[in-house]
């Protein structure tokens, strides 16, 4: 290897222009990425290819399958001693969905080398699992290298919405969390909407870059249009310049676009005076949904609303929204009773 990985960041004002590890081939790459994919999946492909190759001290034609292993059995190895376990899994080392996360990144920068024909990769060496196929047997069964688990998503109850509500301290703030809490907005699209986007007469949002580039309309309650009203009214600073609907309400940055990192802190004030453990925008547009969903919003149309690809992301409300199974049960096992019933008194007789 002839070069240590250093993350350099170009900024331009507060934009991040370009991501560089000092490699011509990992640097190229970066920028396909940077073309292509969101703020914080470019930073987090950036640091991932920093680790790996910090770890695996090898120039990317030379690295083989052998490395990515040794690369995996680092990554699990106990952080703070053997007797250190984080309680939600009694794993020792790194999460196994950071781990599961900077394996993908490495496979998806060798499958870009490899397609690009000039690097000396003929190969990913980032094999997609472990074959468990028999002979004589069927199928392409297969074990992951990294195995993680599907948790249900943590949700607010009213309480504690109340609560939250409560602790916001002005009105910009109460409408971007309002934007998640009843629309199910991302974080991201907060941040992104512009004044055009709003169409306040229909009370509706125009979603213009959701995740995965997908667009989308989106209907959200009349509270949140009132608080943004106010908002618009009342404290966005008339020396702003931007389209952007929330903006910086003070400091040198008054009137500019807010950053990820500025909602962050104000959820993260909200939380600490609203005496919670945790509360983070995707928890409360999965509140959202869950919510919508044992008022009896059908699962499809949850799915239009979240800007879900797929429905399997949207059957997860289907677990959280308490009240469904139960009812599913419940409608089940009566049918159940009713079917046992004369056969029952039958044998009484």
């Amino acid at each position: 290897m002839t070069f240590v990985p250093c993350l350099v960041r170009s900024v331009h004002g507060v934009e991040i222009r370009a991501l560089t590890l000092g490699h011509p081939q990992l640097d190229d790459y970066l920028a396909f990425v940077g073309a292509r994919a969101r703020l914080n999946t470019w930073l987090a492909t950036a640091y991932d290819l920093k680790v790996f190759f910090t770890v695996v001290t090898k120039e990317p034609a030379q690295v083989t399958t052998a490395d990515v292993f040794a690369f995996l059995e680092q990554q699990r190895a106990p952080r703070l001693g053997e007797r250190v376990v984080r309680l939600e899994d009694g794993e020792s080392g790194l999460a196994a969905r950071t781990i599961a996360r900077r394996l993908s990144t490495v496979s998806g920068l060798f499958a870009y080398l490899t397609a690009r024909g000039d690097a000396g990769v003929v190969r990913n060496p980032v094999p997609r699992g472990l074959s468990s196929r028999q002979p004589g047997r069927r199928g392409r069964g297969g074990v992951p290298l990294v195995r993680t688990p599907r948790r249900l998503p943590r949700v607010l109850g009213p309480h504690e919405v109340d609560a939250v509500l409560t602790a916001l301290r002005t009105r910009r703030d109460t409408a971007m969390v309002q934007a998640m809490l009843l629309g199910g907005l991302r974080r991201c699209e907060v941040l992104g909407l512009r004044l055009g986007d709003v169409n306040a007469g229909e009370r509706r949002l125009f979603i213009a870059d959701g995740k995965g580039g997908r667009q989308r309309i989106v209907p959200v309650s009349s509270r949140f249009f009132v608080a943004l009203g106010d908002y618009l009214d009342d404290e966005r600073p008339r020396i702003s310049t931007t389209d952007r609907v929330f903006v910086v309400l003070k400091g040198p940055r008054r009137g500019g676009p807010l950053s990820a990192a500025g909602l962050d802190e104000i959820l993260a004030g909200a939380r600490n005076r609203a005496g919670l453990a945790r509360l983070t925008c995707h928890q409360l547009r999965h509140t959202c949904f869950t919510r919508l969903r044992e008022a009896g919003m059908a699962l499809e149309a949850i799915q239009a609303q979240a800007g879900h690809a797929s429905i399997e992301s949207t059957r997860i409300y289907l677990h959280l929204a308490n009240d469904w199974l139960a009812g599913e049960y419940l409608r089940a096992a009566a049918s159940i009773d009713a079917q046992m019933n004369p056969t029952d008194v039958g044998v009484t007789e």
